[in-house]
């Protein structure tokens, strides 16, 4: 059985607890899509982490972490994380990288640099990690796929390639120093020895282990909002973050995923710049920023203050919707317990038109929030693990956005640890296993 954990917002939602939670139950996790330039923050027995490329099942030691053919795998970067988490006492994990991967280059991660520079205040707010120029040239055909690190002929005739294309244009448009052929030929060889041990067939390994009953959990990164085709494009990331690219980023048939979880946060936030509505600012956004998440609502790659809204119900809904949902993850509603009154997002206005459905981008960054208030509940709910046991405020406040949004939240996670989760049964059904 395929199990995906996706996002409905624009990341950042809590996916990392989830999966961390689920892989107890589970035989493999894959990251399907996405690469080092998001982070999924994880509160165990170990400790918090933030990771950025390893699965967030890498706690277990009966599980296989897996690198998917969809990522954006930076060699380094994963190889250090994997250290970071030893060094904490966490039990070598069992990691396999798809031969079908491609790799982000040092090349990458400057030219994402240049052009932030270049484009200075109509930037993207990138994280600067080379996302957009390695998906770029992987659709361009000169990327590096991690099967070509082992064949020398392909190798150099591809870094004489590279070389050519990039240098006209840290030349000409970014005038900085030029790459060197033997230098990034190194590089390629120092990767190969490193990720050697764990290249595999993904997909046949998926195939096999799909034949013996064995079950598996896509992690996606970032959330719908953030998905180039269905997300507020052009302030999206590089990489489809929907549960569907799950089959693709991992190599699997689209009809083995039989339960999408996607995962909403209480509150909204987002790092990085594009079109947001239930945003607030001030004194009000600081205050659910610092209380927010586990030691505050900052990006876990950039360390970015977040920025802060109101539930979004219009988006919500859609992220859900395209995401395929059959179970919502409900998090951070811990957080919340400060207020007297919770406003939430339930329609746009746009043009002098309320609506309910959410639009293309160019219409979005047009339209304002039309708010419901609900009364808060004024107290700490942690610890809490019956949905019965939750002040009536809350469960109403949950049941609301159940009825908005029209799909069925099953986990109500109220707090960072990995017990903290109540199971709930929806009256909109769904199909959570306890």
């Amino acid at each position: 059985m395929v199990k995906a954990i996706v996002g409905a917002n624009w990341g950042d939602e809590g996916k990392g607890k989830i999966t961390d939670m689920m892989a107890k139950e589970s035989d493999i996790i894959v990251r399907f899509q996405g690469g080092a330039n998001a982070g999924h923050t994880i509160v165990n027995n170990y400790g918090k982490f933030a990771l950025h490329t390893l699965p967030s099942g890498v706690f277990y030691d009966h599980t296989t972490s897996i690198i998917g053919n969809g990522v954006a795998l930076n060699i380094p970067v994963l190889f250090e994380e994997i250290q970071s988490i030893v060094d904490k006492g966490v039990p070598m994990p069992k990691i396999l990288v798809s031969d079908r991967a491609q790799i982000v280059m040092p090349y990458h991660v400057l030219f994402d640099q240049y052009e932030e520079e270049r484009l200075a205040g109509k930037s993207f707010g990138s994280t600067k990690s080379g996302i957009a120029p390695f998906y770029s040239d992987k659709y361009a055909k000169i990327g590096f796929q991690v099967s070509e690190l082992f064949d020398e002929d392909i190798l150099k005739d591809k870094v004489e390639r590279v070389c050519k294309v990039k240098n006209v244009m840290l030349e000409h448009l970014y005038h900085k120093p030029l790459l060197k052929e033997e230098e990034l030929l190194d590089t390629l060889h120092e990767y190969r020895e490193m990720v050697k041990p764990y290249v595999c067939d993904v997909s046949l390994f998926l195939h096999n282990a799909l034949k013996e009953g064995k079950t598996v959990l896509l992690e996606g990164q970032l959330g719908s909002m953030k998905d180039p085709d269905h997300g507020i494009y052009p302030m999206v990331t590089s990489s489809s973050t929907l549960a569907a690219y799950g089959a693709i980023g991992a190599g699997v048939p689209p009809y083995a995923i039989q339960q999408i979880v996607t995962v909403c946060k209480a509150y909204s936030s987002a790092v990085g710049a594009g079109a947001f509505v239930s945003e607030i600012f001030g004194e009000e956004a600081d205050e659910l920023r610092r209380r927010g998440g586990d030691g505050g609502e900052f990006g876990a790659t950039t360390g970015r203050p977040r920025r802060m809204g109101w539930f979004d119900c219009v988006a919500s809904k859609y992220g859900c919707r395209i995401q395929g949902t059959t179970d919502v993850a409900f998090t951070v509603l811990d957080v919340l317990g400060y207020l007297d009154e919770i406003p939430v997002c339930t329609a746009y206005e746009y043009n002098g038109e309320v609506i309910k459905e959410f639009p293309v981008t160019s219409k979005l960054e047009k339209c304002k929030p039309v708010l419901t208030t609900l009364p808060g509940w004024k107290c700490d709910i942690r610890g809490i693990r019956k949905y019965e046991e939750l002040p009536e405020n809350c469960r109403k406040y949950i049941e609301f956005i159940e009825q908005e949004i029209g799909y069925p939240i099953t986990m109500v996670s109220n707090g960072p640890g990995r017990d903290d989760i109540i199971y709930r049964k929806s009256s909109l059904g769904g199909t959570v296993e306890e």
